[in-house]
């Protein structure tokens, strides 16, 4: 890893005291798709292949922060993100070198002109197909064209993510070049151009929470001198894996791919020798599935559980079960090949329905499915619940939960061809072989450190194992079968030393993670194969299932793999074991994403790989320890938390020069977290100067489990380097001018067809706002900072600070007029009528988080909003249509007796008209509204509103094949109409 040295062309430190792009502007709207698309990729992310770490941000944020936080800004605002786009290749040049392969003839077809269709394309129904006589230059060139044509939403399928191309083009580095005054050819020699005139120095990036290690591995990537410190050990150990496994370029990886194979091949000739994953026949294992075993009190029959018997959709494989009324058990028979009917029958036929539901009765007797009684848990576990396990326990001996193999999964080696069978003698031999040898190592092993022997310390997290099933020693997360292959891999990989032997201690940890009694079977994974979880699939630690999945050395073949080629970093970067708070290295830049009180617990959750890597983090880093230091973590909620969080800033600004930036990233929206954060940060002596929201988070990204897109706040801060005093009379009129100056400024830099921000950045920028007026100041003389920070306060007390924020975002909603809608009119709206014709602008926008109306709700001071929905599912949050909500909650006070409930009403009595007549709705509303002559125009100008939003509606997607996008909005198109001739009806009215 080598430091490209550039000669400087400009004075050094020209740039200290200039404001920043990322304080005036910010694309967002792009950066969220882009993160989007590097959070789809899954394991094909940079550095997921090193192991689990929860909430890494996405590198395509780090890097822009970085950039953002260095760039200048000149007088033309839209030159300088034009500038900025280009570097990070999210302009149009940038996004056509990232074209991954070609565009298929349907969806170029979509994007021409009907000439260029009639001439290049033959149409057989839907489906689109170059006509043969087409040369393949003409090809090429339509389908460029048909990228330029597509939206940002679209090309980004078709293109590589920006870390995986070089950067910007000759061609967009001359442009650049001009803009900055420099003579650039790279990324990293950019950074060091503008940090030596920004410090007089290549710029230092310093992460004191670094996690995953996103942020050094990337600032090293730029050509940064990267820092990265974490209290916690794994996290430590991720991030030096990211700088020098990940970031060792390609001759490192070639050579780690090496070792790992050489580790691969010795264990598998132990497993060959044991004969412990291969059958009579000679097809060899490739997974387990396990379910556990209960003793059900209301029958007296030990009933296995599962919540379906169905092992695998695409083989159509499922289990029956066979009772035995001798042992009162039941015998497996496994169905490959089954009829859709049997599939069926075999889904709803599970035994586990939060609670034992057994099949038969007392006697042995088939109970119909609809007459079976489910007996609670707590009944067969009895009064003392769950009992404890001993250490080195290796199965319950309380006989209420024991595990038993009901499926295996072979591969025939001779023909491919994948079999699913019930176990057979030889099979429970072979268990009891595996038990065996296990048991012959377990006290050496254990000794060694190649399985786990730490107790479960009892956390907030990680006690339902315990308290569901007596696990007290992380050992009891793995069955026999799995801690004798896990601690295999350990053992052999022992004998390694140095980065060999770094990266064999992260692949470890993966193979815990890929292979313990956490590891859920999902039936439709692997192509229908059926395929397990990794233990932590989501954000937290499960109580254990009905059954889970044990890998074998073929299944583990994937989970034993870093998955890297090797990056070669511009700059470097060093890796430090530490408090936060005790960080010494100074830093221009603080970039930090620091863990909140009802996030996940990362200390918790890292002692699951702590108890596998502890003895071999302690000979390769001395200087570590290897606890999770869990009481010292910043991860709690309340006073402590406050008080760490200060501690911490403070320390930072401490060693950051006067003119160096910070960026702190948290993912909050709520007034009383950011009067918290505005405490912590203005004790701290800093002050904020913008904020920007990110959707980093997808799919089950939310702590709390829920299916939605969740944006990530970057903070932008600076020293307070002057001493101003006043009070609230003196803040609420800057609050005023200042939340006023922030609406415009973004306007004015967003494009209508191709916007920079959300409707919620415009929200969240009043939050902003009300931080950068009150960080100005050094004392107000209501607020005292100290006793804010570090009283105990109630539930429903709100701080002046909050009362503070929430004010801004009243002024900013006042603000933020829906276009389309004239001033004049959203003025005499009520908060709840604003509140929904806000809502139907944001829905138009293509916007369904539910996220974003509950914002929207708080600032516009409406308590519940929930009752004007039409939907609350997971990205699919929406308002009811005037035909949804008939004639319900109709008249009275609130929304029900407002004007623009009157409307949709109306509008709802012309959509169910026969002949859509709108005279009876006018009628209606003549009736109704006594001043009806005096608000004629303001009728007619919210009817025109709702008549033409859902129109100009963006696609909400595009249909896998690309065939064609799906209508935006087309639950609203009789309402539409309804509205659009309601409103000629009134505009042609007469006394």
């Amino acid at each position: 890893m080598t430091t490209q040295e550039v000669v400087p062309t400009a004075v050094p430190q020209a740039l200290s005291s200039a404001p920043t792009f990322i304080e005036t502007q910010f694309p967002v709207s792009k950066l969220s798709k882009e993160s989007y698309k590097e959070r789809k990729a899954g394991s094909g992310q940079t550095l997921t292949g090193l192991g689990k770490w929860w909430g890494r941000k996405p590198l395509v944020v780090v890097r822009a922060a970085i950039l953002g936080m260095l760039l200048p800004t000149s007088q033309d605002p839209q030159r300088d993100r034009e500038v900025f786009l280009s570097l990070m290749t999210m302009d149009d040049e940038g996004l056509e070198s990232r074209l991954r392969g070609a565009i298929s003839p349907s969806v170029t077809f979509r994007h021409c002109t009907p000439s260029e269709r009639g001439e290049y394309f033959d149409l057989d129904g839907k489906t689109a197909t170059w006509k043969k006589a087409v040369a393949k230059a003409d090809r090429v060139h339509l389908q460029a064209l048909a990228f330029r044509r597509m939206s940002y939403d679209e090309k980004l399928k078709y293109c590589k993510r920006p870390e995986e191309v070089t950067g910007p083009s000759k061609t967009a580095w001359s442009r650049i070049n001009a803009h900055l005054g420099t003579s650039c050819e790279s990324i990293p020699q950019l950074i060091h151009e503008l940090g030596r005139r920004r410090f007089g120095e290549i710029p230092k990036v310093s992460d004191p929470f670094c996690g995953g290690g996103s942020i050094p591995f990337e600032a090293a990537r730029m050509g940064c001198v990267a820092y990265g410190s974490d209290l916690n050990p794994t996290a430590a150990l991720l991030t030096y894996g990211a700088l020098n496994i990940v970031g060792g370029g390609a001759e490192v990886a070639s050579h780690l791919k090496d070792v790992r194979n050489e580790v691969r091949d010795a264990v598998q000739a132990k497993i060959d020798a044991w004969g412990i994953e291969r059958n009579e026949d000679g097809w060899v294992a490739e997974a387990y599935l396990y379910c556990t075993e209960v003793l059900d009190p209301s029958t007296g029959w030990t009933v296995p559980l599962a919540t379906s018997w169905v092992a695998a959709e695409r083989p159509r494989v499922f289990v029956r079960l066979i009772p035995n009324s001798a042992t009162r058990r039941f015998a497996f028979e496994v169905v490959q090949d089954a009829t859709s009917e049997e599939l069926e029958v075999a889904r709803l036929e599970g035994t586990w329905r939060n609670g034992i539901a057994s099949p038969v009765d007392s006697h042995g007797n088939w109970i119909p499915r609809e007459l079976r009684a489910v007996t609670p848990l707590s009944e067969a576990r009895g009064k003392g619940g769950a009992q404890r396990w001993e250490p080195r326990q290796l199965d319950s001996r309380d006989g209420v939960f024991r595990d038993r193999i009901y499926c295996i999964r072979w591969l025939d080696p001779a023909t491919g061809e994948r079999h699913y069978r019930a176990p057979t003698e030889e099979d429970e031999e072979r268990e009891r072989q595996v038990l065996d040898l296990l048991e012959a190592r377990l006290d050496e092993w254990q000794s060694k450190g190649f399985v786990p022997s730490a107790s479960i310390e009892p956390g907030q997290a990680n006690m339902r194992p315990t308290n569901a099933r007596g696990w007290t020693s992380w050992m009891h997360y793995f069955n026999p079968r799995q801690l004798l292959l896990n601690g295999a891999f350990a053992e052999t990989a022992a004998r390694f030393t140095g980065l060999d032997a770094v990266a064999l201690v992260l692949l470890i940890n993966r193979l815990a993670d890929w292979n313990s009694r956490l590891c859920i079977w999902l039936t439709p994974k692997s192509g229908g194969l059926g395929g397990g979880n990794n233990t932590f699939y989501g954000p937290s630690i499960n109580t254990p299932g009905a059954g889970y999945v044990a890998r074998t050395m073929l299944s583990l073949e994937s989970a034993f793999d870093l998955g890297t080629s090797g990056i070669d970093l511009a700059g470097h970067g060093t890796v430090d074991l530490r408090d936060a708070r005790t960080v010494v290295e100074p830093a221009h830049l603080w970039l930090t994403d620091p863990g909140y009180g009802d996030t996940v617990p990362y200390a918790e959750f890292s002692e699951f790989f702590l108890a596998w890597s502890q003895s071999r983090i302690k000979e390769l880093f001395p200087d570590w320890y290897t606890d999770s230091k869990r009481a010292l973590s910043v991860e709690v909620a309340g006073d402590q938390f406050r008080r760490a969080m200060v501690e911490c800033y403070r320390n930072f600004a401490r060693l950051m020069p006067d003119e160096g930036l910070q960026l702190v990233m948290f993912t909050h929206q709520d007034a009383e977290v950011w009067s918290d954060l505005a405490l912590i940060l203005w004790a701290s002596g800093l002050r904020v100067t913008a904020a920007w929201t990110v959707a980093t988070e997808t799919s089950t990204g939310s702590v709390k489990g829920d299916n939605f897109v969740q944006g990530t706040v970057l903070l932008v801060l600076r020293k307070r380097l002057t001493e101003k005093q006043g009070d609230m009379a003196d803040i609420y009129p800057d609050l005023q001018e200042e939340v006023q100056r922030q609406m415009q400024s973004m306007l004015d830099l967003d494009p209508k067809d191709d916007p920079n921000f959300s409707d919620s950045d415009y929200q969240l920028a009043a939050y902003a706002a009300a931080l950068r007026v009150l960080t100005e100041y050094s004392s107000i003389d209501e607020i005292d900072v100290e006793r804010e920070l570090f009283r105990e306060r109630s539930k429903r007390e709100r701080s002046p600070l909050t009362r503070l924020i929430e004010r801004a975002v009243k002024i900013a909603s006042d603000y933020l007029v829906p276009d389309g809608l004239e001033r004049a009119v959203w003025k005499k709206l009520s908060a709840e009528e604003r509140l929904y014709m806000k809502g139907l602008e944001i829905e138009s926008h293509g916007e369904y988080r539910d996220g974003v109306y509950q914002e929207f709700a708080r600032g516009f001071g409406v308590g519940e909003y929930r009752w004007m929905l039409g939907s609350t599912t997971a990205n699919r949050t929406r308002l009811k249509t005037p035909s949804e909500f008939k004639g319900r909650d109709l008249g009275g006070k609130g929304f029900a007796g407002s004007l623009v409930r009157q409307l949709l009403y109306a509008i709802w009595i012309t959509a169910t008209h026969s002949e859509l007549d709108p005279r009876p709705a006018r009628a209606y509303l003549k009736q109704e509204l006594p001043e009806y002559w005096d608000q004629r125009s303001t009728l007619m100008e919210l009817l025109r509103y709702v008549a033409e939003k859902p129109r100009t509606a963006e696609p909400s997607r595009v249909d896998d094949q690309g065939a064609g996008e799906l209508a935006p909005m087309a639950h609203w198109a009789k309402d539409c109409e309804a509205a659009r001739l309601l409103a000629g009806s009134i505009e042609n009215d007469s006394v």
